[in-house]
């Protein structure tokens, strides 16, 4: 699976290329905030598995208005290294790999809001 390179941003990584992306329409799931807000990476050569990002937030659009934050390229590098860390091979073709992160994993500077329904 590899991501649609239209809308989707490079930032790199530890002198390493990676694109990422956040779905810019919102599932029904993601609406009503039963599924948490995520974004996806892929390694820029896009041979690899896909990392797909979980936030312990809902989509900043959701019709709850509840808690929501920007994906900001910090927090893009932050997951990638966790990733990492966690044993993601970007460069092994395979299925995606599930990261899911904690309030207390996030960058300190993390920008809440709450979105206006």
């Amino acid at each position: 699976m590899a991501l649609v390179k239209k809308g989707s941003r490079g930032i790199t990584v530890d002198g390493a290329r990676y694109r990422w992306t956040v779905r810019r329409k919102m599932t029904y799931d993601q609406g009503q905030g039963w599924v948490p807000f995520t974004f996806a990476v892929e390694h820029a050569e896009g041979t690899g598995s896909v990392l797909v990002v979980r936030l312990p937030c809902e989509h900043p659009r959701s019709w709850m208005g509840g808690r929501s934050m920007a994906v900001r390229p910090v927090l893009v590098s932050l997951a990638v290294r966790t990733a990492l860390t966690r044993g993601w091979m970007p460069l092994r073709p395979g299925s995606a790999f599930r990261l899911e992160l904690a309030e207390r994993e996030l960058p300190g500077d993390t920008v809440w809001f709450t979105a206006d329904c």
